[in-house]
């Protein structure tokens, strides 16, 4: 199974009910083609009701322990209640570019 579908799959089963969205953003870093190493997740969910971000961030990388140990690099996450969703006129900011390693140095 890819890192991707997995992350879909336990996040699912975790956070039921919610709304979704698993986005491989490896791309825009210095990685080689097709890796799954970073990634966004936007997720909404009852759950979330009563908790700060720390605690939500808590259990997503609790949910997806073995996927961090195993070639995950980075998480951006944007984590809601369906009120918060609401209030923030379901948008997401974008992701930016990265600016490390090997892209830093063709930048110079």
């Amino acid at each position: 199974m890819r890192i991707q579908q997995s992350i879909e799959q336990k996040l699912g089963e975790k956070f039921e009910g919610g709304h979704l969205t698993v986005e491989n953003e490896s791309h825009m870093h210095s990685v080689p083609p097709n890796s799954e190493t970073h990634f966004k997740v936007t997720l909404i969910s009852d759950q979330f009701d009563g908790q700060s971000k720390v605690r939500r961030h808590q259990a997503i990388y609790q949910a997806l322990s073995e996927e961090m140990q195993n070639g995950v690099h980075a998480l951006a996450l944007h984590l809601f209640t369906p009120q918060e969703w609401e209030q923030a006129g379901g948008q997401v900011p974008a992701s930016p570019n990265c600016m490390g390693g090997s892209k830093k140095e063709q930048a110079s």
